[in-house]
């Protein structure tokens, strides 16, 4: 702040220039100063005298402003019209279109978003249908196929005329491939999709220009989806409601160490139900319609299904041998589950239908299908039941494991005592080379093993080698063996066979018709094939529901009490029982005790998935793999962030196991 001179009273204060700088917008009368008191002091003239001082000069100034009279301004929010964009309010009719199924208007901008709006909409939503704006270039149009009528705006396209002048909408299937329009004057094969890299044709809807996306609100993909989430629940909530509720609330991280079961239960299973519930969107969201299906019989008399899962723009369908999927025929409301037997060369999707509506299927139709991906919560409950067992059952796992699985610090028990031969050997596989040798020392010494290293290194082979040797040590008992795929599982399955030992490959119930490179080996093969003569009641029955495809009530009964009978005889004659981390939870396995557990791949699978084979009472554990390749896949970008993807083996390592 600048000093006053004495010398110089008239010398201008910094803040009186401040204050006339800013009210030089003023016309001169505004700026007038109020006429002096009535009450003037005597002796005075009745006027403004000079000040002699800047402090008076400031005083006066303030009590000129104090006098005027300013209009207040009153800043109304803006309302925007009811055709903008419910993510982020562009509302130009040329850029906007309407969801017809919930009225909500959607511009073609992808502003913070992988994909436009509209299409994000669409796809979260897997509503199909929309109208253009009545102000656009084409008017108010609802999108629909020329030829049939059909308003799936993922199947659409656009195909030009003779003229080129005329663009007419047709769908990939089945319009663009009927016979009776190539007489048209139309250019079939230059048929254009009408959405593509996840946006609409810019010259069906024109994308908003720079300035109207800078005036926009700002969104981005998360935003996006916890709207989406909060139209379930209130269809006229904004994106202003969404600021204001507690939608979304950060989950807690992994830990390395855990207080107890309780509290690793209470960690890992709200980032397990983020995930499942992502699981269960992206499963739903990818129902596709207008699917042309040709008609077959199996060899086992079963009737199959093939057809091309139609792509759209948001994303690749991704279906495995043993999923399950739902085919309708919208028309004669004709619905029937069935499993993916395999894919053929043209790409087609092989289904395989079972239960009795199989048998009624419309073989007659071939075009107006639909397909439903069936999402089952199986991985999730067992998940869930391997927490609660941990915390709960305390004959779930040995004490020595219960406490290293949670990270405490434990004294390691003493080393065991165990009879090898000189040279470790194992029949019908490769020689060991030395580290081999002495990991597979160390897994018998011990009850916690870990065994790291990268592909290519002999892991499959050393894996097999030490469920060789925990299968011949004298009270070691069964040995389960399990990994997060199937293909993984297959290959040690196989392995372990070559060694003499009996093998026992449990497979989901879903995929017992399926070819397995181990069928031999699997549960259910073994169980149709017991020697127990050809008249035996179970035989009689298996060819019976071979022959007719169904059996009567009481037959069918009698055949699942056979099942599980002969189901647990090979069960318990096993030395070695293989399957998925997940399918330990078969109910078949659950009154099986295992003390010995091999999990191989372990650094892919989640936590939760992990526990489940340990949890059979296991006593000594194994744990192969390699945490510096690829980790579980995890969808939920919130439980991801959590940390769900770190693996148990992962977290075995950071805790210097």
């Amino acid at each position: 702040m600048a000093s006053l001179d004495p010398g110089h009273q008239t010398q201008n204060h910094p803040d009186l220039e401040s204050i006339q700088h800013d009210l030089s917008f003023l016309e001169e009368d505004e700026l007038a100063l109020p006429p002096a008191s009535n009450n003037a002091v005597p002796g005075h003239n009745n006027v403004h005298q000079a000040p002699n001082n800047v402090d008076a000069e400031l005083e006066m100034a303030v009590a000129a402003l104090g006098d005027l009279y300013f209009e207040e301004e009153t800043t109304e929010p803006v309302k925007l019209p009811e055709y903008s964009c419910a993510y982020c309010g562009i509302h130009d009719a040329s850029c906007v279109v309407k969801d017809i199924k919930d009225d909500k208007w959607f511009c073609n901008s992808r502003q913070g978003t992988p994909g436009s709006h509209i299409v994000m909409h669409l796809v979260r939503s897997k509503h199909k249908e929309v109208t253009l704006h009545k102000d656009s270039p084409l008017g108010e149009t609802v999108l629909e196929c020329y030829n049939c009528g059909t308003r799936n705006v993922f199947l659409l396209g656009f195909v030009p005329t003779q003229g080129d002048s005329v663009a007419v909408l047709l769908c990939r299937e089945p319009c663009l491939t009927n016979n009776a329009l190539k007489d048209m004057n139309w250019h079939l094969d230059q048929w254009q999709a009408l959405i593509e890299d996840r946006a609409f044709l810019p010259w069906l809807v024109k994308v908003p220009t720079g300035s109207e996306m800078s005036r926009a609100r700002k969104v981005n993909s998360e935003q996006v989806n916890l709207l989406e989430e909060l139209w379930q629940s209130n269809p006229s909530a904004t994106a202003e409601d969404l600021e204001k509720s507690e939608v979304h609330e950060e989950s807690q991280p992994v830990l390395l160490r855990y207080d107890d079961a309780y509290h690793f239960q209470k960690v890992l299973d709200p980032l397990l139900r983020l995930e499942t519930e992502n699981d269960r969107k992206m499963k739903e969201e990818q129902s596709r319609s207008g699917v042309t299906v040709r008609w077959d019989v199996g060899f086992n008399k079963k009737r199959v299904a093939y057809f091309v899962i139609p792509q759209t723009s948001d994303g690749e369908v991704k279906l495995l041998v043993g999923d399950e999927l739902r085919l309708k025929h919208d028309n004669s409301k004709w619905q029937c589950v069935g499993s993916v037997k395999g894919h053929t060369l043209n790409e087609e999707v092989a289904l395989e239908l079972r239960g009795k509506k199989a048998s009624k299927a419309p073989v007659d139709e071939t075009t107006g299908f639909s397909v439903d991906i069936i999402w089952k919560a199986t991985t999730f409950e067992r998940c869930q039941a391997a927490m609660k067992a941990f915390a709960m059952d305390e004959k779930s796992v040995s004490v020595y494991l219960y406490h290293k699985l949670l990270g405490h610090e434990v004294s390691d028990p003493p080393v065991e005592a165990v009879k090898l031969p000189k040279k470790l050997s194992v029949p019908h596989l490769p020689d060991l080379n030395p580290s081999q040798v002495a990991a597979i020392k160390a897994v018998l010494e011990q009850p916690l093993s870990l065994i790291q290293g990268p592909p290519g290194t002999g892991k499959t082979v050393t894996s097999a080698s030490i469920v060789y040797y925990l299968a011949k040590q004298k009270k070691a008992g069964q040995v389960l063996v399990c990994a997060p795929s199937n293909v993984a599982v297959d290959q040690l399955t196989e392995r372990i066979a070559l060694t003499g030992l009996k093998v026992a490959r449990v497979c989901a119930r879903t995929r017992e018709n399926i070819a397995s490179p181990v069928e031999p080996l699997t549960l259910h093969y073994q169980v149709a094939h017991l020697d127990d003569g050809e008249d035996s009641v179970l035989q009689k029955l298996l060819k019976l529901k071979d022959e007719l495809g169904d059996l009567s009530e009481s037959d069918e009964k009698k055949l699942m009490g056979l099942l599980r009978s002969a189901a647990k005889d090979v069960l318990t004659a096993a030395d070695v029982v293989c399957c998925t981390c997940v399918s330990a939870g078969d109910p078949r396995l659950a009154k099986m005790r295992f003390k010995s557990v091999l999990i191989d791949e372990a650094a892919q699978a989640m936590e939760p998935e992990a526990l489940i084979p340990i949890m059979h009472g296991c006593k000594k554990l194994v744990l192969v793999g390699d945490h510096c390749q690829l980790g579980p896949v995890i969808t939920s970008k919130v439980a991801a962030k959590a940390g769900l993807g770190q693996s148990l083996f992962e977290r075995m390592v950071l805790l210097g196991i």
